[in-house]
């Protein structure tokens, strides 16, 4: 046997391993929710499910609003990162050694207790309500609509998102930014010709992460978000579960696999440009 051949052997070996895994949890359940989404009910395949989901009013209300969270929340995440890591990465003092030893706390918190406690903090009678309240000033509704489920996204998705940016940062060198500096580069000139594309491979891992764990998230719109309009996830829920329509539930699965689907597309394609670039 030659030695060409026991290398592809040794590297399918080390990659039949993932590859089952990505098989069992990713591919065999989409194509799965694929063909039931496709069932009309009485034995053949349509594109109904798919038709009701854009004809329903209530359904196309559900997309719309998953849609305009997600876009709002990864504008406010990325922006709010963005900050934090490059603050953290030129400045130094006091505050930046307490940003760097709690911005990672809520990563720590789970999910159903950091939402329990949004609703303590800025609920109707929360205790934020209860001290404005001696005040005279009244507390605006904040959380069991649009507003509490972005807040709650910015609360999951900000540490980590910092993390990210941070180390890619962390890898600018130093003499690129005082080179840059020497030459009379202003602020903006450094961000806009250094930093960021020094760091847009990062940003676009950041905003996929961010995009697809908004799109598919359920406990803080379950517990922060109003009865209607729903964000994806909960309706899903609600579709299999209250109203026992399994395809039609399959279908919004499916959809929301679409959408995840095209923001990964773009992202490999932009990865695969780079490379090409480089090469």
């Amino acid at each position: 046997m030659s030695k060409a051949w026991k290398q592809a052997m040794a590297g399918l070996a080390m990659v039949i391993p993932s590859f089952a895994v990505l098989l069992v949890v990713v591919i065999i359940p989409v194509i799965q929710s694929l063909l039931m989404s496709l069932s009309n009910g009485e034995g053949g395949y349509d594109l109904s499910r798919y038709q009701l989901l854009f004809t329903d009013k209530g359904l196309r209300a559900n997309i719309l609003f998953t849609l305009r969270i997600t876009l709002i929340t990864c504008a406010l995440v990325l922006l709010i990162s963005y900050v934090l890591a490059v603050y953290m990465r030129f400045n130094k003092g006091p505050i930046v050694e307490l940003i760097r030893k709690t911005y990672m706390i809520p990563l720590f918190i789970p999910g159903v207790i950091a939402t329990y406690g949004l609703i303590n903090l800025l609920g109707n009678h929360g205790w934020l309500a209860r001290w404005l309240d001696g005040t005279g000033i009244l507390l605006p509704r904040i959380i069991f609509d649009e507003k509490g489920i972005i807040i709650a996204n910015l609360w999951f998705n900000i540490p980590f998102t910092t993390m990210l940016l941070s180390s890619a940062l962390a890898g600018i060198p130093a003499s690129v930014i005082e080179s840059a500096k020497d030459v009379g580069a202003g602020k903006l000139q450094l961000f806009t010709r250094f930093i960021f594309p020094l760091t847009y491979k990062t940003f676009l891992v950041a905003l996929t992460f961010v995009f697809m764990g908004v799109i598919g998230s359920f406990t803080a719109p379950f517990l922060l978000g109003a009865n209607s309009p729903q964000m994806l996830g909960v309706s899903m829920q609600q579709v299999f579960s209250v109203f026992q329509e399994r395809e039609q539930a399959a279908a919004m699965a499916f959809f929301s696999f679409l959408l995840c689907s095209v923001l990964g597309a773009f992202y490999i394609r932009s990865m695969a440009r780079e490379e090409n670039v480089k090469m």
